[in-house]
């Protein structure tokens, strides 16, 4: 069976697209940039954006039944891995052993020119199938 993960705000909708999916138990989150419940980038510069968009992750994970110590894998986008060094600090400070899989890209751009960073994801909550 195939759930949809809303949250509110649920900025998304507009766009047709899901926070999250649920299915057979697995949680898939959504790209969460550092947009603030205005839907507006974060001001701060990289840091404040990525504290967003982990915050903005763990509100998915928990309106899907889950949170970051249930995260197995993540993939976050940066427009420049210069700031890759603060991506691992930002690891360090949201999730911790056992780390989930993980892969960083850089990428030429995000869903708008202000957005430095955006966070996907794929849970397996405690009260998954099979768990």
């Amino acid at each position: 069976m195939i759930e949809r993960i809303v949250t509110t705000p649920d900025p998304y909708e507009p766009f047709l697209l899901s926070q999250g999916i649920k299915v057979n138990g697995w949680l898939f989150i959504s790209g969460q940039a550092g947009a603030g419940e205005d839907g507006k980038i974060v001001q701060g510069g990289f840091m404040a954006q990525g504290r967003q968009a982990f915050a903005n992750l763990r509100r998915a994970l928990e309106a899907g039944g889950a949170s970051l110590t249930d995260v197995v894998k993540v993939t976050i986008f940066v427009t420049d891995m210069g700031n890759f060094d603060d991506v691992v600090s930002l690891r360090r400070e949201f999730f911790s052993a056992p780390y989930p899989a993980d892969t960083i890209a850089e990428i030429k751009a995000l869903y708008t020119p202000e957005a430095m960073i955006e966070i996907e994801a794929i849970a397996f909550p405690p009260n998954a199938e099979g768990r």
